[in-house]
């Protein structure tokens, strides 16, 4: 992670500037693990779905069906969160969410019926959504510290703990590991992380503003936070139904063994990690809406080679490039979230919610649009989605 500081700080004494910029790098380091624990639960899950589908004793549709619970969950969680990112400070909001995140990962392996895995979905979609918002305005407040495009970075961190989660489910499957003991072994360990992590992240510089006009418990979202929300929700459809549905495609369709299947989620999230990492510098160079037009081209030609795929490395080769193409784009629509006032917080709260919410429904309509047709045809409309998400770039403009 680069060593620099805080650019707001030159009439500030020396030696009060260089402690300011070490809380804020620590801020930045602590806020990077908060993303990858989360990215981490989702890996975790997102490799084990076949184990879960066999367990539960479910098809493509069945599975498909029960997969919608989770957005359904972040979608009347959402709209509260505005709310509570005002009512309490965002190291105690973010220690509760993840912590509570973690342990609902556990409930993903204990049902036997279609209708308890329902119940376990729903309550992990409303927890990811809750958390997913606390760890976005908290990534926001360290971005105007820096000012500078750093959420790229902490996107990638995300990326990189769904790289782990789902390794470690692919090794977990590969040596026979029941998913009830690896998830419960996983969930303290990353709650414990997660805690530890929230400690040195640093409150909203927007709060006290804020506290004077407390956004409503329930909100609406308003027409720019709806526009830059959509552009999010065609980002996330893509990006969920990857890593959801990359395991069970190349063990389905192109006749992958579970763990080698397991591996796709490995590769899609790779990739990502990596053009999220370095994805600050293309943003300061392109800018926001030329990096999400180019992003958008990149996933098409990505679900593309999913579709036309004849063989494993071509299928992997397609996660690949539909992994590239929607890494920078959720940490822009985010960012420009941040800049619409007079709640930031809120504005966050909206976009996530349209974005998550909405885009968590993904594995559930790939998996309705499987049942009807094949799972070739669902990455057909993947593609589809990005070329609307370039063509609609320019909303991004409206967080300037």
């Amino acid at each position: 992670m680069p060593d620099d500081s805080p650019v707001n700080s030159a009439a500030t004494p020396l030696s009060a500037t260089a402690s300011r910029a070490v809380d804020v790098r620590r801020a930045r380091g602590a806020t990077a693990v908060v993303f990858a624990v989360h990215g981490c639960v989702f890996g975790s899950f997102a490799a084990r779905v076949p184990w879960i589908a066999a367990h539960v004793g479910l098809n493509v549709g069945g599975i498909g069906a029960a997969l919608l619970m989770p957005g359904i969950g972040a979608l009347v969680a959402m709209p509260f969160s505005g709310r509570l990112a005002h009512r309490y400070a965002l190291r105690r909001l973010i220690a509760v969410t993840i912590a509570v995140f973690c342990a609902s990962l556990v409930l993903l392996a204990l049902p036997t019926s279609f209708a308890l895995l329902c119940v376990a979905l729903l309550v992990f979609g409303a927890t990811a959504g809750l958390a997913d918002m606390a760890m976005n305005a908290e990534g926001v407040a360290v971005e105007k510290l820096y000012g500078r495009s750093i959420m790229s970075s902490f996107h990638g961190f995300w990326s990189l703990g769904i790289l782990a989660g789902s390794a470690l489910s692919a090794l977990a499957s590969h040596g026979g590991m029941d998913a009830r003991l690896q998830f419960a072994i996983e969930s303290i360990l990353l709650a414990t992380a997660g805690a530890i992590a929230a400690r040195h992240v640093v409150e909203d510089l927007a709060a006290e503003a804020e506290a004077a006009t407390p956004p409503p418990v329930f909100a609406l979202p308003t027409r720019p936070v709806l526009l830059i929300g959509l552009v999010g929700l065609c980002c996330v459809f893509a990006e969920l139904a990857g890593t959801d549905w990359s395991a069970l495609y190349l063990q389905r369709e192109l006749g992958a063994s579970a763990s080698t299947a397991a591996l796709a989620v490995s590769a899609y999230a790779a990739t990502m990690a990596a053009a999220r990492l370095v994805g600050d510098r293309v943003i300061r160079k392109l800018g926001p809406v030329p990096t999400v037009r180019l992003s958008g081209a990149c996933a098409a030609t990505g679900a593309l080679l999913v579709v036309v795929a004849p063989g494993l490395p071509a299928g992997l080769a397609g996660f690949a490039l539909l992994g590239i193409g929607v890494a920078l784009v959720i940490p822009l629509v985010f960012a420009a979230a941040g800049r619409i006032g007079p709640h930031p917080a809120r504005s966050i709260a909206g976009v996530a919610g349209i974005a998550y919410g909405g885009g968590l429904v993904a594995p559930g309509v790939i998996g309705g649009v499987a049942s009807v047709t094949s799972l070739t045809a669902s990455f057909g409309l993947i593609a589809c989605l990005m070329v609307g998400m370039a063509l609609a770039a320019g909303v991004l403009r409206s967080g300037n």
